[in-house]
């Protein structure tokens, strides 16, 4: 029975970040895990299906070689038959030919087969933006470090009018095999570093590399939404491949500036609105700043410090989908200070007829001088 796609089996997408493939592995493992169902021989094969395709995913190296060949590009198994019955040491030429590109058991150019191909890294860019970009989405550029083929030698290494010569020491394989007893070990040729060529006269201008270093500038589309910690996948655009392979890709990791009136909190705002201590009491209206500009807010009377009053829809409208979240204002009741003469006899007049009733008017602090009470007596 034929091996279903392990993307498929995970529940993602091929472009999917090693993050998501880790998430999805988790989720299916704690559902279908066989302490969890002792009696389903479903749920274990499932379990089975989900590790394998993890085990598989989760190496960037295996995750290559298996997007390239399928399941055959990551079966140790694949060669098992030989060539028509041959010995150990067919089986071994062929476990090279299937797996030469992936793992650089491949014949180099010079030997007749194929070169060493590698995918280049995955590169991390941290990004600074504001709060406003982040609700509002923007683009940016960025410069960062790269290579390009060296315009001299054409990207050969060699020096103009020279060639690269097939290296002497494993043929041009890239690799050298060690045998000792029954085994028998492939590794990097320590001559040419699993390329296949030696430069016997190397060019002057990128001496031998092959690649100079440069800067590139890219644009960067930051879709509204984003969140601390978000990352937006530039393909191609990480470090090149060697012999042919792809490049890596680059990825730009956003971070929120502080804000100086605005926390947020997902989709949600949150802000310190401060009020007068007459605003509080008799009531108002206040002038507040949103994202898109002044808003009006309708304090009612006897307000307390710590309300907070919701404004639907002043928030940040999520990366995916069309919700909008909201910006929640946090009263502060301001107390008043340098305060003139009158100001100080009409507080002290308002605090002597308060007094008179504080039950009535200050109905919190009655209500924390019992509670003191009951908790000496």
């Amino acid at each position: 029975m034929s091996k279903r796609d392990f993307y498929e089996v995970l529940g993602v997408n091929r472009d999917a970040s090693d993050e998501d493939i880790k998430k999805a592995y988790r989720k299916l493992a704690m559902k279908y895990h066989p302490d969890r169902n002792p009696d389903s021989k479903e749920s274990e094969e499932k379990f089975k299906q989900a590790k394998e395709a993890y085990e598989i995913l989760s190496d960037s190296q295996k995750r290559s070689a298996y997007d390239q060949f399928g399941h055959a590009g990551v079966d140790p198994n694949a060669g098992a038959g030989g060539r028509g019955g041959a010995g150990f040491g067919d089986f071994t030429d062929a476990f090279s030919d299937i797996f030469g590109d992936i793992f650089g058991g491949g014949r180099g150019a010079g030997g007749g087969g194929r070169s060493n191909v590698y995918r280049g890294a995955d590169l991390r860019y941290n990004m600074e933006i504001t709060l406003e970009e982040a609700a509002r989405g923007c683009e940016k550029q960025i410069r960062i470090p790269s290579h390009q083929a060296c315009d001299h030698c054409k990207g050969s290494g060699a020096k103009p009018g020279t060639q690269p010569k097939t290296c002497s020491t494993c043929g041009g394989h890239g690799q050298v095999r060690m045998s000792q007893g029954f085994f028998s070990i492939q590794q990097t040729c320590p001559s040419c570093h699993g390329s296949g060529k030696q430069i016997a006269d190397p060019c002057p201008k990128c001496h031998g590399a092959g690649q100079l270093k440069t800067n590139k500038t890219l644009n960067v589309k930051i879709p509204p939404g984003v969140d601390e910690g978000d990352r937006i996948r530039l393909s191609g655009e990480g470090e090149p491949g060697q012999n042919g392979g792809p490049a890596g890709d680059l990825y730009v990791v956003t971070h929120i500036r502080q804000h100086a009136v605005f926390q947020r909190d997902g989709m949600d705002l949150h802000c310190e609105m401060p009020i007068s201590f007459t605003t509080a009491a008799l009531g108002g209206e206040v002038e507040i700043p949103t994202l898109e500009g002044m808003a009006k807010v309708k304090i009612s009377s006897e307000t307390q410090s710590g309300r907070v009053y919701r404004l639907r829809g002043k928030g940040i409208k999520a990366v995916r989908g069309s919700d909008i979240g909201d910006l929640m204002c946090h009263v502060v009741v301001e107390t008043p200070v340098n305060l003139t003469e009158r100001q100080r006899e009409l507080l002290e007049e308002f605090e002597s007829i308060s007094l008179g009733d504080s039950a009535k008017h200050n109905p919190r602090a009655k209500s924390f001088m019992d509670k003191l009470r009951e908790f000496f007596d």
